[in-house]
């Protein structure tokens, strides 16, 4: 690739870089039948999609009446959210491809994402991303989760880059419209295919509207060599 040495790429971790949602799903699931709400689709969960797990948390308190603390609920949730990503998270092949790809020209990467700190370095050390993914930054250590900026903002001054030399790797809206409050370029697959004409997947720079199915690293990879000039 020919690219500026000041491009840096941001990845979101969950359903872009890898097939986590249907284990946040089941802990969200089993979390909210302990609190007796024995009825959570996953419908129900696609609504969260993108948001962190904090604010998620937050909305089923008052979406559910739910009475335990946010804190309690929250290290709930974590626990069995971690015991499954540890037992099983799928990295998607062609996601590995592109770092690979990325990695091998020396291309400055992070991870930001909605997920904690512990569920970040569990899935990446068991998908084995963590040899090329080493800066990482977590909604829980910022002010606010996407759709603000802030943790793209983050990852962009660990890498030492301004925002408007960093691509955004994105599945949903929330994180698509916070690539687009930060100044950040964005290439978004959608998770929810229902949502790929939404507004905020509109500010995209790249829209693979096919999500994981239709994305190829080679053809994100071009994208971003013929777009290099204009980083």
């Amino acid at each position: 690739m020919s690219h500026p040495a000041a491009l840096s790429v941001i990845f979101d971790l969950d359903g872009t870089l890898v097939d986590s949602e249907p284990n946040y799903y089941e802990a969200g699931r089993m979390t909210l039948a302990e609190q007796g709400v024995p009825e959570y689709t996953w419908a129900d969960h696609e609504r969260y999609v993108g948001i962190s797990t904090l604010d998620t948390i937050v909305d089923w308190r008052r979406r559910y009446g739910l009475r335990a603390p946010v804190a309690a609920l929250l290290a709930a949730k974590n626990r069995r959210y971690l015991e499954l990503a540890r037992a099983s998270t799928r990295a998607y092949p062609e996601m590995r491809k592109f770092v690979e790809l990325l990695a091998g020209e020396g291309v400055p990467m992070a991870v930001a994402s909605g997920s904690a700190p512990e569920a970040i370095a569990a899935v990446l050390a068991g998908t084995g991303l963590d040899a090329q993914l080493r800066t990482l930054v977590s909604a829980d250590e910022v002010a606010h989760g996407k759709p603000a900026p802030d943790v793209f903002l983050e990852a962009a001054r660990r890498l030492g880059a301004a925002p408007c030399d960093c691509v955004v790797v994105e599945d949903a809206a929330p994180g698509v419209a916070a690539a687009h409050a930060a100044g950040m370029r964005c290439i978004a697959l959608p998770y929810v295919a229902g949502q790929a004409d939404g507004p905020e997947f509109a500010t995209a720079d790249l829209l693979v509207r096919g999500g994981q199915a239709e994305f190829t690293a080679q053809a994100a990879y071009d994208w971003l060599s013929r777009t290099a000039r204009t980083v």
